[in-house]
């Protein structure tokens, strides 16, 4: 897979984040209704979800964190009942004004250094740490001192908060797909197409009873064995429904998960025909084997008719 194809999986991650973002910037300023209704925290929780996956297979690993503990956060809201103050409401706009700026600095001309990201993130971890220090001291029913939590963020130190979570099919799924995204920017021969259609056949099993997500990978198995398809072609649909699939089982909407009209176009397209010369006298002889003389000028008078 070549670089413009490379930018293009890209662009599709930066397109589907900003979708993301609108969804958590309405839910953080309408916080308290968000709270109290179980859909919209589940789609807050989603959206962090769905970005730090993105973000952790094509490796920017800062605006992976940042999903990361965005995520653990309203993950809390969702498990927990609290009373949210404007003082959280503020937390949590910092918290995804920083996610903002990463993924705008990804966007622009020069995009996002790994030293660039890793400053940020640096920078941020205190916010992150007050803000889940915050949210567990309501949880906890207490009257937060936001000084006494401000100064406790910067001495502490929050293994949880740094890890990554190991959940098996978010890692599998992950996986697989990092290697699909080495393979795809190689050339197109026979055997880099098989190396995929086994790795559709292990996505395949990671979730066995779920029939959406066999028919998707089916559709991906067959649009890849199609020679016709070029890698430019089938990597960023591939790559990006196979990801937004995974995130569906991740979260319990397995049921959810469909393959696009695109997939299933790219799954059941004809092969090319292929014409091969016969020796004019090998075919005689095999008509003639196959059928008797009665049928053989049946099917002559059948050939002249059209």
């Amino acid at each position: 897979m070549d670089s413009a194809n490379n930018e293009k999986i890209v662009g599709y991650f930066i397109e589907e984040a900003k979708e993301h973002l609108e969804t958590i910037e309405k839910g953080i300023l309408d916080l308290e209704s968000a709270i109290n209704d179980e859909e919209r925290i589940n789609e807050l929780f989603r959206a962090a979800h769905s970005i730090k996956g993105g973000a952790a297979m094509l490796n920017f690993t800062s605006i992976q964190k940042t999903s990361h503990r965005l995520e653990d956060a309203f993950k809390i809201l969702r498990d927990e009942t609290i009373e949210p103050d404007s003082t959280l409401e503020s937390l949590f706009l910092k918290a995804y004004d920083i996610l903002q700026d990463l993924l705008e600095r990804l966007q622009g001309p020069f995009g996002l250094s790994e030293d660039e990201g890793e400053e940020i993130m640096k920078e941020a971890e205190p916010h992150f740490v007050e803000l889940l220090n915050y949210i567990e001291q309501l949880v906890a029913g207490e009257s937060p001192d936001v000084q006494k939590i401000t100064s406790a963020s910067v001495r502490s130190s929050t293994p949880s908060l740094t890890a990554i979570p190991s959940d098996e099919i978010t890692m599998q799924v992950r996986q697989i797909l990092q290697q699909m995204l080495v393979i795809f920017k190689q050339d197109a021969t026979p055997n880099n197409r098989q190396q995929l259609q086994g790795m559709c056949d292990k996505l395949i099993k990671i979730a066995p009873a779920e029939n959406g997500w066999q028919n998707l990978l089916k559709c991906a198995r067959l649009a890849i064995g199609n020679p016709k398809h070029s890698y430019r072609l089938l990597a960023p649909v591939i790559i990006k429904e196979v990801k937004l699939a995974g995130d569906c089982l991740e979260v319990g909407k397995g049921s959810e998960i469909t393959p696009s009209q695109g997939l299933e176009q790219l799954a059941h397209s004809k092969l090319p025909q292929v014409l091969v010369t016969v020796d004019p006298v090998i075919a005689a002889e095999t008509i003639h084997k196959v059928f008797n003389p009665e049928q053989i000028s049946k099917l002559v008078n059948l050939l002249q008719a059209k």
